[in-house]
C-alpha cells in the first residue's frame, strides 16, 4: 500500500471541508495538536488544485469605506482561528474573558468583526452602539448568545461552527454512560477521601442495554455508531425522519423512547419547544433505574424534577453538561449565591447527589475540536469580510458568487442588505445603470434581503458615488462595495 504523504497547500478551507482560492494557511497545519497526526489528501488533489489556480487566480478584494478591519476575539478562541484572520491582515485583539455588556457596548464601537463563545451575550443594546459592526463569528455551536433578529436588522451577518465539535460531544457521552453505569465517579471521589468501598451491586456493563437518543443530528447520528460498536441497541427520536446509522431505530414519539431506554442522551438545541423538555412527566415515563445525559442546553431540563428523580431513585445516575444559568469565568463560582434560574437555587442540591456527573460545558472543549472549529469559523468570517459570501449565515439569506479573477480589473462586486419590500431591485439596477452588470443574486429571508453583483468598467473614484447612491435609498439595511 502506498503512504500517505501530506499536501502543502496555498489554499482556502471553505466550511465544507474543501478548498478554494485565496487563503494561504502555514505548511504543516493540522487540526490535530498531535505529533504524528497531520492532514493528507487522495493522489492527484495537489496537480488539480494547482491547475485551477494557475487558470485564473481570485481578486483580492478590498472594502470600500473601511481603512483596516479591526478585529475582537473573546472567550481565548483558539489560535488556528486567530493565525487565520492575522494572515490577512487585519486588526486582530484577543482576550481570554467574556465582557459585561456595558464593556462590550464601549470596546465593541469601532470594531467590524467580532469572534465570541458561549458566555458573551450579544443583545440587541450591544448590536445597536455596534456601528461599525458587519459580522460576528460564534465560536462554537449554539447561536442563542446572540440576538440573531436585531443582527440581521443592522446587516449584521452571523456564523458559527455546526459540525466541527460533533465527535468531541459524542466521545464525552460515551463516556459518561460508561462511567454512570459502573459509578466510576463515585468510587474514585471515595478514594481520593481515603475511603476503599470495593461494590459491584448497582454497577452493570453497557452491552446489550438500550441507548435512546433525543435528537439525531450530528452528536447523536455519531453517538449511534460508536454505541452500537460498544454492544449497545439504540432508538432514537427526531422531529423529522432520518437515515438511520447501522442498525438503529426511529421511534414515533419521545415518550416510547423514554419507556424503553436503559440511557436517554438530550442532543437538540434551544428552542421554546424544547425549553423543559424533560420535567416531571418525562420523568415519570422513564424506567426504574434508568440514566439520563445531557450535554445539549441548560433549558432543556427541568432541574428541579431531575434532583427529585434522582433522590427517589428513579433514576440511577445523570450527567450534566450544561445548565440554566453557568458562570462567565472559571473559579468557585457553581454555588446558589452565583447562580440561579427562574425557579431559584439548585447547585446546592446537584452537588449533593450521588452517581451525578457534573461537568462545566466541556462538550467541545478538546484541542481538535476548538482547532477545527477556529478554522471553519475564521474561513468564514474572510469569505464574508473579503468576497460577501454568506452560505453559512444563520441569520441571513445564503448568497454566493463566483469570485472575481485578476483578469477583470475593472470590477466592483456590490452587496446592498436591505429590507424586503416591493422595488428595491429596480432602484438598485438603477444606480447601477451606467455599468454592465456581470452577475448578480438576490434572496431573502423574512424582513431582510440580501443583494450580491459584479459591475464591470468601474472606475476607482467612481466607487464613493456608487456607494452614496445605494447609501442614500429608503430600503437600505447596510452597503458594502468590495473592489
Amino acid at each position: 500500500m502506498a503512504q500517505p504523504y501530506d499536501i502543502v497547500s496555498s489554499h482556502k478551507v471553505s466550511r465544507s471541508g474543501s478548498f478554494a482560492a485565496n487563503l494561504s494557511f502555514n505548511q504543516g497545519m493540522s487540526l490535530s495538536t498531535s505529533p504524528v497526526l497531520s492532514f493528507h489528501s487522495p493522489p492527484g488533489s495537489q496537480s488539480q488544485s494547482q491547475s485551477l489556480a494557475n487558470l485564473a487566480r481570485t481578486k483580492s478584494l478590498k472594502p470600500f469605506q473601511t481603512a483596516d478591519i479591526k478585529v475582537l476575539l473573546l472567550e481565548n478562541v483558539n489560535q488556528t482561528g486567530i493565525e487565520i484572520l492575522e494572515e490577512q491582515g487585519y486588526q486582530v485583539e484577543t482576550m481570554k474573558s467574556s465582557l459585561g455588556e456595558d464593556e462590550l457596548i464601549e470596546k465593541i464601537k469601532d470594531v467590524h468583526v467580532i469572534g465570541i463563545r458561549s458566555k458573551t451575550q450579544l443583545t440587541a443594546r450591544v448590536l445597536e452602539a455596534a456601528k461599525s459592526l458587519i459580522v460576528i463569528g460564534c465560536f462554537c455551536i449554539g447561536t442563542n448568545q446572540v440576538d440573531l433578529q436585531a443582527a440581521a436588522q443592522h446587516g449584521v451577518a452571523v456564523f458559527n461552527s455546526p459540525f466541527s465539535n460533533s465527535r468531541s460531544v459524542a466521545e464525552l457521552t460515551i463516556a459518561e454512560i460508561v462511567c454512570l453505569a459502573r459509578q466510576l465517579t463515585d468510587r474514585s471521589a471515595e478514594l481520593h477521601n481515603g475511603t476503599w468501598n470495593k461494590v459491584s451491586a448497582g454497577c452493570w456493563e453497557v452491552r446489550g442495554k438500550t441507548l435512546g437518543i433525543v435528537g439525531y443530528g450530528h452528536i447523536g447520528s455519531q453517538l449511534s455508531v460508536l454505541a452500537e460498536g460498544m454492544g449497545m441497541s439504540v432508538i432514537y427520536y427526531d422531529v423529522i425522519p432520518l437515515m438511520a446509522m447501522g442498525i438503529a431505530r426511529q421511534v414515533k414519539t419521545l415518550d416510547e423512547l423514554l419507556s424503553r431506554a436503559d440511557f436517554v442522551t438530550l442532543h437538540v438545541p434551544e428552542l421554546p419547544e424544547t425549553k423543559n423538555m424533560i420535567g416531571p412527566d418525562q420523568f415519570a415515563k422513564m424506567r426504574d433505574g434508568s440514566y439520563l445525559i445531557n450535554n445539549s442546553r441548560g433549558s432543556v431540563v427541568d432541574i428541579p424534577a431531575l434532583v427529585d428523580a434522582m433522590r427517589t431513585q428513579k433514576l440511577a445516575g445523570a450527567a450534566i453538561d450544561v445548565y440554566p444559568a453557568e458562570p462567565k469565568g472559571n473559579g468557585d463560582y457553581f454555588n446558589d449565591s452565583s447562580l440561579q434560574s427562574g425557579k431559584g437555587a439548585w447547585t446546592d442540591d446537584l452537588r449533593s447527589l450521588k452517581n451525578l456527573i457534573l461537568t462545566p460545558h466541556i462538550g467541545g472543549s478538546t484541542e481538535e475540536a476548538q482547532s477545527a472549529i477556529g478554522v471553519e469559523v475564521s474561513t468564514a468570517l474572510v469569505k464574508y469580510v473579503n468576497e460577501g459570501t454568506t452560505v453559512g449565515a444563520v441569520n441571513m439569506p445564503e448568497v454566493s458568487l463566483r469570485g472575481l479573477t485578476d483578469q477583470e480589473p475593472d470590477h466592483a462586486r456590490v452587496i446592498f442588505i436591505h429590507k424586503n419590500v416591493p422595488g428595491v431591485l429596480r432602484k438598485v439596477n438603477e444606480v447601477l445603470s451606467n455599468h454592465n452588470v456581470d452577475k448578480q443574486m438576490t434572496d431573502s429571508r423574512g424582513e431582510v434581503a440580501y443583494l450580491m453583483a459584479d459591475i464591470s468598467n468601474v472606475r476607482q473614484p467612481e466607487i464613493k458615488d456608487l456607494w452614496q447612491n445605494l447609501e442614500d435609498l429608503s430600503s437600505r439595511i447596510r452597503t458594502r462595495i468590495l473592489y
